[in-house]
C-alpha cells in the first residue's frame, strides 16, 4: 500500500531564489503589485493617471527622465466619465496611442473588483497597466469598504492577478473627509487598503499656487521614496508636468510619540552627510532611509538647520549653511 505524501506546511528561505522588482516607473509604480493613488476630488488624479497612460503607449520617459520600457498596452477602466465625450478627448489631449488603450465592456454587467473579466482582459490584450478609477465605484453592493477582512480578501485577489500577469494596477480613490488622521486612513475605509498596497500616492495642491500640483509619495515598500513630481494643471493651459520638485508635502502622517527623538536623530545624521560637502538629496533621503529615518522627518530637519537646495546636472543638491566668522 502506498501512502499519501502530506502537503508540505513549512518552508525554509534557503530555498527560495532572490529577485529584483520590475518597475513601470522607478520609485511609484511597480509591476506585478497594487499602487494606490488617492486625493481630494478635483485634484487631478485622473488627469495624472491618463496622462502616464498616454506616456506608457508611447513609450515615452516619465517627467523625471526615467526611461520605460514600452510602448506597451493600458486598460484604463473608469466609471465616473463618459469615454466619447469625456476619457478619449483626453487622452488625445494626451498624445496616446489610443490603439494601445483598451476598456472592459461593461454597461450590462457593473464591473467589480473580483470580477473575472479583469484577469482575462489583461491576458488577452497584455496590459502591462490596469487603471481602475474610481476603486470605490467597483466595490460589490455589499462590499463594506471598512470591512478589513472583506477588502483584505478581494485586494488579495487583485495582487495575485497582478504577480500572476506582471502588470501594474493603479487604484485610483477619493480621499474621505475625516481631519486629524493619518493621510493613509484618510484614503478609502479600511487601512487594508493601503495595507496592500506597495506603493501609495497622493495628488495634493501647492498651498500658494493652486494651479500647480503635485504626485507625491505616501508609502514606498519597495524602494526609497522618489521625489514630488509637479505639474501645473488649467483650463487655458491644460496638463504639463513640472517634473521633480523640492517641496514639502504637509500631511497628518507623523505619529505624535517619538517625534522630538526622531527629529534629532535626523538632524544630527544630516549635518554628518552634508560636513564633507554638498550631495544629491536623492542620496541624502536613501541614505537616511537606511537608517529608519523618513522623508518628512528628513524635510523637517532640513528646514531646521536650514539647508539651501541648488540645482546642479538634472539634480537636486544640499549644502549646509556657511557659519559666521
Amino acid at each position: 500500500m502506498t501512502s499519501k505524501r502530506e502537503p508540505r506546511t513549512y518552508a525554509f528561505y534557503s530555498t527560495v531564489r532572490p529577485r529584483s522588482v520590475d518597475w513601470l516607473w522607478y520609485p511609484y509604480i511597480p509591476y506585478g503589485k497594487l499602487t494606490l493613488l488617492q486625493g481630494d476630488p478635483g485634484e487631478g488624479k485622473s488627469t495624472v493617471m491618463l496622462n502616464i497612460a498616454a506616456a506608457i503607449t508611447q513609450g515615452w520617459a516619465m517627467p523625471d527622465g526615467y526611461v520605460t520600457d514600452g510602448p506597451h498596452r493600458v486598460i484604463y477602466q473608469c466609471a465616473e466619465d463618459d469615454a466619447s465625450d469625456t476619457i478619449k478627448p483626453r487622452l488625445v489631449a494626451a498624445g496616446a496611442d489610443c490603439s494601445r488603450i483598451a476598456y472592459i465592456i461593461d454597461e450590462v454587467d457593473a464591473l467589480t473588483l473580483d470580477d473575472t473579466r479583469i484577469e482575462e482582459t489583461i491576458k488577452r490584450t497584455h496590459a502591462r497597466l490596469l487603471i481602475l478609477d474610481p476603486l470605490q465605484a467597483f466595490l460589490v453592493q455589499d462590499g463594506d469598504m471598512q470591512s478589513a477582512s472583506r477588502m483584505r480578501s478581494v485586494l488579495g485577489k487583485l495582487a495575485l492577478i497582478a504577480a500572476r500577469r506582471n502588470c501594474a494596477i493603479v487604484l485610483v480613490g477619493h480621499m474621505n473627509k475625516s481631519q486629524g488622521g493619518k493621510t493613509l486612513y484618510r484614503g478609502l475605509g479600511s487601512i487594508d487598503i493601503a495595507a496592500i498596497a506597495r506603493s501609495v500616492l497622493m495628488v495634493t495642491r501647492d498651498e500658494n499656487d493652486p494651479q500647480i500640483r503635485y504626485l507625491a509619495p505616501v508609502k514606498s515598500s519597495l524602494a526609497p521614496e522618489g521625489p514630488p513630481i509637479g505639474f501645473s494643471f488649467d483650463r487655458e493651459a491644460g496638463f504639463q508636468w513640472i517634473g521633480p520638485c523640492e517641496v514639502e508635502i504637509r500631511s497628518s502622517d507623523a505619529d505624535s510619540s517619538g517625534d522630538e527623538r526622531k527629529s534629532d536623530t535626523a538632524t544630527q545624521k544630516l549635518v554628518e552627510l552634508l560636513r564633507d560637502g554638498d550631495k544629491p538629496s536623492a542620496a541624502v533621503f536613501y541614505q537616511m532611509s537606511q537608517m529608519g529615518i523618513s522623508r518628512r522627518t528628513v524635510q523637517t530637519a532640513k528646514q531646521e538647520l536650514s539647508i539651501k537646495a541648488y540645482r546642479k546636472e538634472n539634480a537636486w543638491y544640499w549644502t549646509l549653511p556657511e557659519v559666521p566668522q
